[in-house]
């Protein structure tokens, strides 16, 4: 069940923020952007959603602004979704939200871990590189395997 579209009980951006992200769907989603996925039969294929589902969660998130419609081809017109600046914003909530699966919920180890891009590292708590110490963003960044993989 969503929460209210109304807030006159909730002044809270928590629950304001789950009604837009808060659905298992629409943060996978935005995960598998994170890691590249553009095209709709991608996001189908990593995720294993049913297509009328993903067309939803697409569809709401660029209508949210967190992600926006690309087109690739013209004959038929295909799009590509990417996150936009609002998108990316949400990184460091996914960042932490992984960690905190991996510290509770991964006892084979974390299934993925979260490389600097071009040096031996990964990212920390901190959003900083436990190699070089510099401070990571999404684009400085790769999943690599990792040991629960």
């Amino acid at each position: 069940m969503a929460l209210p579209r109304t807030y006159e009980s909730q002044n809270c951006s928590i629950a304001r923020s789950l009604e837009v992200v808060g659905d298992r769907w629409t943060l996978l989603v935005i995960r598998s952007a994170f890691e590249g996925v553009r095209r709709f039969d991608d996001f189908q294929d990593v995720l294993g959603v049913a297509r009328n589902v993903l067309t939803d969660r697409l569809g709401r998130l660029c209508d949210e602004g967190i992600m926006r419609r690309v087109p690739y081809q013209e004959r038929p017109e295909r799009h590509e979704y990417r996150l936009t600046r609002k998108g990316v914003e949400l990184w460091p909530a996914m960042m932490t939200l992984l960690m905190w699966g991996d510290r509770h919920y991964a006892p084979g180890g974390a299934p993925v871990i979260i490389g600097h891009r071009g040096c031996e590292g990964t990212l920390n708590r901190h959003f900083a590189c436990t190699a070089c110490g510099v401070h990571l963003e999404p684009t400085d960044v790769e999943p690599r395997p990792g040991p629960g993989a």
